[in-house]
């Protein structure tokens, strides 16, 4: 299916506004390498999307500029592939819109139509980029730990008995993007409640995605999984920061909470 995206392909910039540039991909195909139902996966979530490079022209020419945020739950049947959305908004470069409120209605209207569900979708102002963010809990980036192993190891993930709430997070979670085997970079976040996760063997975990080839949504319900089935938390959610790449960054967020509040979509010092 992914072949016939414009992922790792040379393509045509077009600067005329065009939905069909937009490539939707179903979740239940990558979740179900890793075993999870996507009738029932375990978690709910929201997939948060920042894009830094919108354009569009005014009714009289001039060009206006704004960054975007799209948000998206867990729960859709599709994600959008990263390729065609920044080829999708490069679409909007050479046409006239009669207001912002224009563009974000048709952002919305063409994006849930992508997806299968209401996509939340807002311009902020270009020059306002907001306060740089840092994760709450406990760094694991400075334990000093042995690594051979740079494909994905659940065995690392053991517990003791000791029952805990923990917030932890890292920065060094890297995989490839699966077509153009393009790193991927980012921060990710881990709070749990349950028997106490040993910090040296989840840091091992983490580093063993380096060479792994998957999108940025599945990486982190590869994670959020593992640690279910390994750790067996009472409570967990995930959530990976990752630096943005061709003017977008994406931000899933996986949680066991059903009625959860949208973590906040402020970027950190290396996006």
């Amino acid at each position: 299916m992914l072949e016939q995206s414009q992922l790792g392909k040379s393509s045509e910039y077009k600067s005329a506004y065009d939905p069909q540039l937009l490539f939707p991909f179903p979740r239940e195909v990558k979740r179900a390498e890793l075993g999870i139902d996507d009738k029932n996966p375990g978690f709910y979530g929201v997939d948060i999307w920042t894009h830094y490079e919108i354009s569009w022209l005014n009714q009289v020419g001039k060009p206006c500029i704004a960054i975007g945020e799209i948000i998206y739950p867990a729960s859709t049947p599709n994600i959008i592939e990263s390729k065609s959305l920044k080829l999708y908004f490069n679409s909007f470069n050479g046409t006239k819109f009669a207001s912002s409120s224009e563009v974000v209605e048709t952002v919305i209207r063409d994006l849930s139509n992508a997806v299968g569900d209401k996509v939340e979708f807002r311009l902020l102002p270009a020059d306002n980029q907001g306060s740089i963010y840092k994760f709450d809990g406990v760094c694991l980036d400075n334990l000093d730990v042995y690594c051979d192993t740079y494909t994905p190891n659940p065995d690392y993930l053991t517990t003791c008995n000791s029952i805990v709430t923990e917030e932890l997070y890292t920065n060094l979670l890297k995989s490839n993007c699966m077509m153009t085997l393009q790193p991927d970079w980012a921060s990710v976040y881990i709070k749990y409640t349950g028997a106490r996760i040993e910090h040296a063997g989840l840091l091992k975990y983490i580093i063993s995605l380096r060479d792994n080839n998957e999108f940025h949504e599945q990486c982190v319900e590869r994670i959020f999984h593992d640690i279910m089935i390994k750790c067996k938390p009472g409570s967990l959610s995930v959530y990976a920061r990752y630096t943005r790449r061709g003017g977008l960054d994406i931000n899933p967020f996986r949680t066991t909470q059903k009625y959860f509040t949208v973590p906040e979509n402020s970027r950190l010092m290396r996006q």
